[in-house]
């Protein structure tokens, strides 16, 4: 798989990619989210693609205090090939050569199988409470 930066030609491979992997929710307009990143820190948001086709993505950003990551994804046919592994450690690269020196990572309870991929990272549960406000409807 070959890592690169996002470019505008990804946006629908990223979106239907984020859809066939459950990351999309009614709340969030994934065209919007994309738009948003390409504002900030685009060089932050990763694809990956093998054969010409992107198969994984990767959206990562850095507040000067702590970094953080979205829609990490691979796409189910290519799940378990170590494609999640190789983004995340570029987006641990990119992340630590802006001086980044911690990256918290929001996942979803529900969602062992990706808990159980960030753990054998290296990521620990932190004791913390996630909280969030939606500022912006994008409905």
């Amino acid at each position: 798989m070959q890592v690169r930066t996002f470019m505008e030609l990804d946006r629908q491979a990223v979106i239907e990619l984020w859809k066939a992997c459950d990351l999309t929710r009614s709340w969030n307009d994934p065209d919007k989210d994309i738009s948003r990143k390409l504002a900030f820190q685009k060089e932050l948001f990763l694809v990956g693609e093998l054969q010409g086709k992107v198969i994984a993505s990767a959206m990562a950003g850095y507040d000067g205090h702590r970094g953080s990551i979205y829609y990490l994804a691979v796409a189910p046919q290519f799940q378990n090939a170590g494609y999640g592994r190789d983004l995340m450690i570029e987006i641990e690269k990119l992340l630590t050569s802006i001086g980044c020196p911690k990256l918290n990572i929001v996942v979803r309870k529900s969602n062992r199988n990706i808990l159980n991929f960030y753990t054998t990272l290296g990521y620990p549960v932190d004791d913390v409470v996630s909280l969030g406000k939606r500022l912006i409807s994008d409905s």
